[in-house]
């Protein structure tokens, strides 16, 4: 009697479970999402860093060491210098990764067997600084060209020359917390309502979807910020972390941010029939964001499908934003296409939830 009143009960979960597609998604859908985000988009081995070369001495050995560091796929040109300065402008807006130097007196350092190549490093990403160190060990082509010997690379990193990971971590904990607490706050905002029963006291008010929608996310907003205070205030209290950029640039990509998976996490409650699916699907954000994005794993590893896919995440531009403000003292403006990106984003979530929010119960 016992055992078939225990096998009613499985049977009614397991018809249960079958009702619910969002149960059934993430059945599947975790593991091979999984499968596929640790067997192809995690790479440790750094490939196509973006980079600039200023060749001062333009000569047919430089050209031909250049050459050879650029067909070893560690790194791909993206933009032009002519000086070291230049190259210290592009690591510190971002655009470059790697900076190569190849000073005008070449031939001569050649000769005497110094240094011919200076490798700067952008070491905010300490897996960056981590790959770079190991240019200076390829075994170039081109030694032929300079009579058999293998040239001597120098790499000098910046912003981060300790190569501490707290440096490197901390900032970007920043958006991980804000990613998780605002879209899963936000995420189960309107299906509280309705199993509260309090969407019934606000379908009767004058208050439009608009309003309703910006009501939501404006309180969770002050949130964030302390969020992003406290953790600012600890590590640089434990962690000793470099402040060199303003305050107001690190707060103000932190309201980028925060609106952004505000704005994400109204579009899932909106589309959620439970508090519990509003989670399932807020997890289906959080291990892309974590996996993706450049916190844990190095971006430039990544095939180019999975970079795709963090470009639309915004915790990929938000790390970038203060990384660059923070540890490398840019300015907001001067990193407009993250800033772009995340308020393009804010667009399109918060147009979609406002859409898709009806007041009314069914």
């Amino acid at each position: 009697m016992k055992g078939r009143r225990l096998f009613a009960i499985v049977v009614k979960e397991l018809r249960q479970m079958r009702r619910d597609r969002m149960t059934l998604a993430m059945i599947v859908g975790i593991p091979v999402l999984q499968l596929l985000l640790f067997g192809y988009a995690i790479n440790t081995n750094l490939r196509g860093l973006n980079a600039a070369v200023a060749d001062q001495a333009g000569t047919a050995g430089s050209r031909a060491l250049v050459m050879d560091l650029i067909a070893s796929g560690v790194v791909t040109p993206v933009a032009e210098a002519t000086t070291p300065q230049e190259l210290m402008e592009l690591l510190r807006r971002g655009r470059i990764s790697i900076g190569i130097v190849i000073p005008p007196d070449f031939e001569r350092r050649r000769i005497d067997g110094r240094e011919v190549m200076q490798v700067l490093v952008d070491g905010s990403d300490t897996a960056v600084q981590a790959a770079a160190a190991q240019i200076a060990q390829l075994p170039l082509d081109s030694a032929p060209v300079l009579r058999g010997a293998q040239p001597r690379i120098s790499v000098v990193g910046f912003y981060n020359p300790e190569r501490r990971s707290a440096v490197n971590i901390v900032p970007g904990l920043i958006g991980v917390i804000l990613t998780m607490t605002m879209v899963l706050f936000t995420g189960v905002a309107i299906v509280r309502e309705r199993e509260r029963g309090n969407m019934e006291l606000l379908i009767t008010t004058p208050v439009s979807r608009s309003e309703l929608m910006i009501g939501k996310v404006l309180p969770y907003v002050a949130i964030g910020l302390l969020q992003t205070t406290v953790v600012l205030a600890l590590g640089l209290w434990l962690f000793d972390l470099p402040m060199r950029g303003g305050v107001a640039g690190i707060y103000a990509a932190a309201i980028l941010v925060i609106v952004a998976n505000l704005s994400l996490g109204l579009l899932i409650s909106t589309a959620a029939q439970s508090q519990f699916q509003a989670m399932q699907m807020s997890f289906f954000v959080f291990l892309p964001s974590i996996l993706l994005s450049g916190f844990m794993f190095p971006f430039a590893g990544m095939p180019v499908i999975a970079q795709w896919i963090a470009e639309v995440l915004p915790l990929t531009h938000f790390l970038r934003l203060i990384r660059g403000v923070m540890l490398r003292g840019a300015q907001l403006l001067e990193l407009w296409p993250d800033v772009l990106a995340l308020l393009a984003f804010t667009t399109v979530m918060m147009t979609l939830a406002i859409l898709r929010f009806r007041k009314r119960l069914d």
